[in-house]
């Protein structure tokens, strides 16, 4: 409805209230940058990684060969010294370090140019124990219920087996390889329930028990690209990003689908945040990162955040961050999610 000319100017300041706070907003980023020491030409940034132990987020900082330890209270970083060498800046994420999991009191990490897996001191960056890899790595994951270290070698079509042995002098010794037709891609590990969880590429997600990962189930899950996993075990949940823009969620007890929800293109590494039970999606060719709220029945959009081209890789610290990485930048985008 029009406003008579002679009450406009009694309406402005009430309207300039209303329309502050949405400029406001709308001026506010939503996410903020942290730099990567090194990473000014850009870094292939791969698997990210909250440990809760060191209560740190951990980024493996590809070609720099460095290990760095963000301290989510303050987004202050520990950069540690080279693990592996250099690599030379390129597309991808093939060099350096690209994958790390903590067990034992130790940090255990991908090294491509050696194609090793290391153990390493968090408190100096020492390597401590290093052993050969049968292929090139992609995930590190530490299976605590066997004090055991699992890597992924897609090319190789297998997830390679380590016995680990911690302490001053730690050993690293191998075991048996598991074969995985058509993947892996992703690995999680759900202690309690004794199981870890991959992907083949196209359109399916397996169930291994950890102490007999011969006898895995094969569970459709709608993919057209089948990608990232992360885990809401308090619900029997594991969410599955799908490359062509979708997040599929799996109940683990028998793998039928229970919900899903469409995200940005381009979806790769995604992650669950318990506290708040939300999920973040970052879709590498939309360069957007979609929240989703879960209750245990459906999946909701909660927000739409604009991020980078290429940000394929997420990990949140538990609390109310969500942190996204941007390649061309060489950096973190860090997303405060106040819900």
């Amino acid at each position: 409805m029009a406003v008579p000319f002679r009450n406009r100017r009694r309406c402005l300041p009430g309207l300039l209230a209303l329309l502050l706070p949405l400029v406001a907003a709308a001026a506010t980023p939503a996410t903020t940058l942290l730099r990567i020491p090194g990473g000014t030409r850009g870094l292939g940034f791969d698997d990210l990684g909250y440990i809760a132990a060191l209560d740190r987020v951990v980024v493996p900082a590809a070609q720099t060969g460095r290990l760095v330890l963000v301290d989510p209270r303050h987004d202050t970083l520990r950069v540690l010294p080279p693990i592996t060498p250099v690599g030379s800046a390129r597309p991808g994420h093939d060099a350096g370090t690209t994958s790390a999991d903590y067990g034992q009191g130790l940090l255990l990490a991908s090294d491509h140019p050696q194609q090793a897996l290391l153990a390493v001191d968090p408190a100096t960056g020492a390597v401590l124990a290093r052993a050969a890899l049968a292929a090139q790595p992609d995930y590190v994951r530490y299976v605590a219920p066997l004090h055991q270290v699992w890597v992924t070698e897609p090319h190789a079509k297998q997830i390679e087996r380590f016995a680990l042995r911690g302490g001053a002098h730690p050993v690293l010794r191998r075991l048996r390889a598991v074969a995985v037709a058509h993947g892996p891609e992703s690995l999680v590990i759900d202690d309690a329930a004794g199981m870890a969880y991959t992907n083949q590429w196209r359109g399916h997600t397996l169930a291994l028990p950890l102490r007999d990962p011969q006898a895995m189930k094969v569970w459709p899950n709608g993919c057209t690209g089948s990608r990232g996993l992360a885990l809401d075990a308090a619900r029997h949940t594991l969410f599955v990003g799908c490359a062509e823009g979708k997040v599929v969620a799996l109940d683990t007890r028998d793998g039928h689908v229970v919900a899903r929800a469409p995200v940005g293109a381009g979806v790769d590494i995604i992650a669950w945040n318990p506290r708040l039970g939300h999920l973040y999606a970052p879709g590498a060719r939309s360069a957007t990162l979609t929240v989703l709220g879960y209750d245990g029945h459906a999946l909701t959009r909660l927000a739409t955040v604009p991020t980078a081209a290429h940000a394929h890789c997420v990990t949140t610290d538990g609390r109310h961050q969500a942190y996204v990485c941007d390649p061309g930048a060489g950096a973190l985008l860090v997303y405060r999610d106040a819900r």
